[in-house]
């Protein structure tokens, strides 16, 4: 279980001086030789704090091995919406759920628990984000764009990535914890991992949740189309498949409200994103099968396409 890191975590980010500095003296208080990366980036409405750790496997690349690299990115526009809104807004829970996956898995190592592949964890910290209109509900804006973010975490070393993001504004899932997207790759939606599913069946303890997806939502930012939320954006930026976690509700909660966040959801979440690593890393995990996608592309073309912003 993730309880202890995220209860941890959320102390720690849940303060007006909330920062990436802070959350990298976290980490190093788990594993002080870990590989963490902090660093400003400066974006239209300000800047923030982008944060990336990089945990080796037992058979990953960075140890001269095959075992594939997994990505685990948390997406958000801010942690809080101060001055106009005072605490840990619904928004903060992806660079929750990624910060702690980043502290349990070091502890993990510490403990002798070493994952097969390579993992990358990345999110950013914002305190003090803008909001943005949005339908139904309001959005968390960003200080910085979304193509800006997907340069900085989208890399070709990640061979598949899980993307967690809250969730809440919109009528399309209506179920109090998470669920997860279909697998999205190169511009196709594809169907959704029966691997993904058996594992989330298995953490949950309840039949899977699965999240619709339209054309305009892997899309990139900016092209003046209707979007869910940034969850799928990294699709845009990679030909890794791409899966979006989603931390979910029965009712529409707006992104920048406070007092909305739930342990026990964001703690499934994590926890499912933590087997699927472990999973991925030793290959009995599939994001995707390989031989139908090549099939899809002979019959039908690219669809790349979509990963732009179009004419």
């Amino acid at each position: 279980m993730l309880i202890k890191q995220l209860i941890e975590l959320y102390d720690l980010l849940d303060a007006a001086d909330a920062s990436g500095e802070k959350a990298m003296a976290y980490l190093k208080g788990i594993a002080p030789d870990c590989n963490v990366e902090v660093y400003p980036l400066e974006g239209p409405q300000g800047k923030t704090d982008m944060i990336k750790v990089r945990i080796p496997g037992r058979c990953g690349k960075s140890s001269g091995g095959d075992a594939p690299t997994i990505g685990l990115l948390g997406r958000l526009g801010g942690l809080g919406a101060r001055p106009e809104r005072i605490g840990f807004v619904s928004d903060g829970d992806g660079a929750l759920i990624a910060l702690s996956l980043a502290a349990k898995l070091l502890d993990m190592q510490k403990k002798g628990d070493v994952l097969e592949g390579d993992v990358f964890i990345s999110t950013h910290i914002c305190p003090n984000a803008p909001t943005q209109p949005h339908k139904p509900v309001p959005f968390m804006g960003s200080p910085v764009e979304m193509s800006q973010v997907n340069r900085e975490e989208v890399t070709p070393e990640l061979d598949a990535i899980l993307c967690v993001d809250t969730t809440k504004g919109n009528r399309i899932i209506n179920h109090r914890g998470f669920a997860i997207s279909p697998t999205v790759k190169e511009g196709y939606i594809l169907k959704v991992s029966e691997s993904l599913l058996d594992i989330m069946e298995i953490t949950t303890g309840q039949l899977p949740q699965v999240f619709a997806l339209s054309t305009q939502d892997i899309t990139p930012y900016g092209n003046g189309l209707y979007h869910l939320n940034s969850i799928l954006q990294p699709c845009t930026a990679t030909d890794a498949p791409v899966v979006g976690v989603a931390i979910t509700a029965q009712t529409t909660v707006p992104g920048c409200a406070t007092g909305a966040s739930h342990l026990t959801d964001i703690e499934e979440a994590a926890r499912f994103m933590l087997e699927v690593a472990k999973a991925y890393g030793r290959g009995d995990c599939s994001f995707y099968d390989p031989e139908e996608f090549d099939s899809i592309v002979k019959l039908y073309g690219s669809m790349k396409h979509l990963q732009t912003k179009g004419k």
